[in-house]
């Protein structure tokens, strides 16, 4: 498809958006505000980190004492009271994080089956292996950017399940296989994932009742986010370490991806993806220092600096994350760009939030599949709220909507439509905020000079 034609396609899917949100009303929790006043922000970077809660992640006395609704204990399936226990970023299991996880962990609202959950180290775990949080010395980086800007403790993220359904509501909103469709792909694949995956992947599908039912090849078609911006000539790239990987978001939309054979293998090639789609997570930082950085920005970790639980070399996330703020802060991209940091899931990780369930008119983006648990969200800008704990509601639709006010775009009338803008997380009133460098154990130059694999993920 061309750049013409998914920008045709995308008007007409705002004018239907628009008529089905007029008749039917919209999620309750919407707040629509006036966007950023013109040349505000400029740049928009999004950081997609990996499989955390805010009670696992931001044990932050800091942020507990200024009002950060963090959990210390829980509850287990047998009505016993559990005490989070400090553990390393890095660590050796993982915690199944599928729709069936959800489900079980959820519990009609009642949070108290995380200890139902599957783990990869069963049957020598740790005592209560889902209720740990990560101890202080390890996040500092992230402590300190949530101390200094705006901390969000109500993001959760939009689909009830894994990573490869959480990145594709990332770029647009949604899982579903086609605009008009009411599944939404809502585990990852069996297989490989994407448009040019091995012939017999497949993603489970879940209907609107809540089922999954059935199966496809894990290949989308329907509008994204960057078909906004590119109809109104916005550059953006999505850096990524890889192009097959389940967090690779572009790979699974059919025009973005533009499948072609090449030399027998099946290969994204399309003219989005040799443009816009960067296979080195690095370059970000390069072209932070050589003044290339594109308007809006996706960075995807590689698996060492993802915080995805289940390896014990996955510890560089902090120090990442802080190469990337530290790069646009010392940069002259500081004065008008706005940085989102979030995480794609909850990880299996226990959290004390039930996510809210009362919703209206989802059926364009998830009905029987929205929300799920509350993922972290940390905002910063010259123009965040300083010091700042957001108890407002936000979601994955957040983010799409505060780009689409940034630069005066229409609504992909999917999870966008309904969700609230980021407002309460900004003052463009305010004095700037002057940039103070975030200390961090690895720098942007040993991000840039790391010679290893990048790594994906295994399977989740």
């Amino acid at each position: 498809m061309t750049r013409s034609a998914v920008g045709f396609s995308v008007v007409l899917l705002f004018f239907s958006a628009a008529i089905l949100l007029a008749l039917n009303g919209c999620n309750g929790t919407s707040t629509s505000k006036s966007p950023p006043p013109p040349g505000k922000i400029q740049h928009v970077i999004v950081i997609v980190q990996e499989n955390r809660t805010p009670d696992n992640l931001f044990q932050d006395p800091v942020l507990i004492a200024k009002g950060a609704d963090i959990a210390s204990t829980g509850m287990n399936s047998l009505g016993q009271k559990i005490t989070l226990q400090p553990t390393p970023l890095a660590i050796s299991y993982d915690i199944s994080h599928t729709h069936t996880a959800f489900e079980a962990m959820y519990d009609g609202g009642k949070l108290d089956g995380a200890d139902l959950e599957t783990t990869s180290c069963a049957p020598n775990c740790p005592p209560n292996p889902e209720f740990y949080y990560v101890q202080a010395s390890d996040v500092a980086p992230y402590f300190a950017m949530a101390e200094q800007y705006t901390f969000g403790d109500r993001m959760f993220q939009t689909n009830q399940g894994p990573s490869f359904p959480a990145h594709q509501f990332l770029i647009s909103g949604t899982s579903a296989p086609t605009a008009t469709s009411n599944l939404f792909a809502s585990e990852n694949p069996a297989g490989e994932a994407g448009c040019a995956a091995s012939t017999g992947s497949t993603v489970a599908l879940i209907d609107p009742s809540g089922n999954e039912s059935t199966t496809m090849y894990p290949c989308f078609e329907h509008p994204t986010l960057s078909d906004e911006l590119d109809a109104k000539g916005i550059s953006w790239r999505y850096y990524t370490p890889s192009a097959g990987s389940i967090w690779t978001g572009p790979n699974a939309i059919q025009h973005i991806c533009g499948p072609q054979t090449q030399n027998g293998t099946l290969t994204c090639a399309g003219a989005d993806w040799s443009a816009d789609v960067v296979l080195d997570e690095t370059q970000i930082l390069t072209d932070i220092a050589g003044n290339n950085l594109p308007q809006v920005s996706w960075v995807i970790p590689r698996s060492a600096n993802s915080d995805h639980a289940g390896g014990l070399d996955h510890t560089g996330g902090p120090s990442w994350v802080a190469s990337i703020v530290n790069a646009i802060g010392t940069s002259s991209y500081w004065a008008n760009t706005a940085i989102i940091v979030t995480w794609d899931d909850w990880g299996g990780w226990y959290d004390h939030i039930a996510p809210p369930q009362n919703l209206v008119n989802c059926s364009q983006w998830g009905c029987g599949y929205v929300y799920g648990f509350r993922v972290p969200l940390i905002v910063i800008s010259p123009y965040a709220r300083a010091a700042y704990i957001s108890h407002t509601q936000h979601d994955f639709g957040s983010i799409l909507k505060f780009i689409e006010g940034v630069y005066g775009l229409g609504s992909l009338g999917y999870a966008d439509a309904a969700a609230d803008d980021l407002s309460d997380c900004f003052n463009f009133n305010q004095t700037p905020i002057q940039f103070q460098n975030i200390p961090a154990a690895l720098d942007a130059k040993h991000f840039l000079n790391d010679k290893a694999p990048p790594g994906d993920p295994d399977d989740d």
